[in-house]
């Protein structure tokens, strides 16, 4: 037997997932103005998921139909330091013309756009329908045996309305993800 040692390698710290002991993790609103061509989203989710990141929630639509403006709304989780890094990553694409962090930059409106089936009889029924006019949202479909409710709000709300729903007889949900825009003054990108 040799007596040769083994040094051992400490753990290199990764740039771009730290243990959680060394930050905790936070969950943060970006907004992106990109050009809308095609490829354009395609090109951001690429970014996400070639490096790890995770993305909790993704709206995209075009706002700007004269200038060929998007805009981008992503909820995505992370420490200080990866959501740092994905901000200068998502400026350094080509057709991103801006990059806001809502959570830090300034105070922000969040809200979500769920449609919520509850197939109910009875008493069940009154009860699915005394619950959505305490939540404020609307019936958008009715059938002898089904509702569909139409609800807005954080998605706190949303689902706190989904959880009430569920003894009631929900079997099927479809959420737009968050949509979010800063108050006063502040905006991204000029019209």
């Amino acid at each position: 037997m040799s007596d040769i040692k083994i040094k051992r390698r400490k753990k290199s710290k990764s740039v771009y997932a730290p243990t959680p002991k060394l930050s905790k993790e936070e969950i943060h609103t970006l907004a992106i103005l990109v050009n809308n061509e095609p490829g354009v989203l395609a090109r951001v989710i690429g970014l996400f998921s070639g490096r790890g990141y995770n993305i909790e929630s993704l709206t995209v639509a075009e706002i700007n139909n004269i200038e060929h403006l998007s805009r981008i709304t992503i909820v995505c989780s992370g420490t200080p330091e990866v959501i740092e890094q994905i901000k200068l990553q998502l400026d350094r694409l080509i057709p991103v013309l801006e990059v806001s962090d809502l959570t830090i930059e300034c105070e922000h409106v969040e809200r979500e756009l769920a449609l919520i089936k509850v197939v109910c009889t009875g008493d069940k029924r009154i009860e699915a329908l005394r619950c959505a006019d305490i939540f404020r949202a609307r019936v958008v479909d009715s059938t002898l045996e089904s509702f569909v409710f139409e609800i807005t709000g954080t998605t706190d709300k949303v689902d706190a309305f989904i959880n009430l729903m569920s003894p009631l007889g929900l079997v099927d949900v479809s959420r737009t993800g968050i949509a979010a825009i800063s108050r006063g003054k502040k905006a991204i990108g000029s019209f």
